[in-house]
C-alpha cells in the first residue's frame, strides 16, 4: 500500500464539491500550530491573516478538508505546510489523536461553530511546529500570540466563526487558559 496520496485526481469541480456540501457533511482538519518551551509549555498561538470570500480580513487557524484516501496524518502535513511554508517543520505523532471534534453548521445557533456553506465536521489538533514559518498560499500573514493575547477581545473579534471557541479549547487542554 502507498503512503502517497494523489491529490490531483482527488479534486472535485465547484459544482460538484457545492451539491456533495449541500447533501453530507465534509470532513476537514483544524490545526493550532503553537510555539512551546524546553519544557513542553505552549507559549504562542500561530494565527494566519487570510482575506475572506466577503472581502473581510480574519484570523485563522490552519484548516482544510480531507481527501478521498487521504490519511489524517497526511492532511495535517499538507495543509500546515501549505499554511506555514515547507519549512514549519510540525511535530506531528505517528497516530495523531485530536484534542476535540467540532461540528460546523450552517446555522451559528447550533454549535456557535459556523461555516454558511455547509456542514462540516473537524478533527482538531494542536500541533507544535520547530522550523520557520512562512505564511504561503492564500495566507497573507502569520503571527505568534502569547494565550493572554490571542483570548484578547480584540484578537476574539478578528477570528473567524467558531475559531475564537476552538482557539479557547486548545489553551484550555493544554492548561494555558487565561
Amino acid at each position: 500500500m502507498s503512503d502517497t496520496t494523489d491529490t490531483q485526481g482527488s479534486w472535485l469541480s465547484d459544482d460538484d464539491i457545492a451539491t456533495m456540501r449541500g447533501k453530507m457533511p465534509v470532513v476537514y482538519i483544524n490545526a493550532i500550530p503553537v510555539l512551546t518551551d524546553d519544557l513542553g509549555i505552549v507559549t504562542h498561538i500561530g494565527l494566519l491573516l487570510r482575506l475572506g470570500a466577503d472581502g473581510d480580513v480574519n484570523r485563522e487557524i490552519v484548516s482544510g478538508r480531507i481527501l478521498y484516501g487521504e490519511r489524517v496524518r497526511d492532511a495535517l502535513l499538507r495543509h500546515l505546510e501549505k499554511d506555514l511554508g515547507p519549512l514549519a517543520l510540525p511535530q506531528i505523532p505517528a497516530s495523531p489523536q485530536p484534542f476535540t471534534v467540532v461540528e460546523y453548521f450552517p446555522n451559528p445557533d447550533i454549535t456557535g461553530f459556523y461555516d454558511p456553506r455547509q456542514h462540516a465536521v473537524s478533527l482538531a489538533y494542536i500541533v507544535p511546529v520547530d522550523g520557520d514559518c512562512e505564511p504561503s498560499q492564500d495566507a497573507l500573514d502569520l503571527v505568534w500570540l502569547r494565550p493572554d493575547e490571542v483570548t484578547s477581545p480584540t484578537v476574539a473579534a478578528e477570528l473567524s466563526p467558531g475559531h475564537e471557541k476552538l482557539v479557547r479549547r486548545a489553551l484550555a487542554h493544554v492548561g494555558r487558559l487565561p
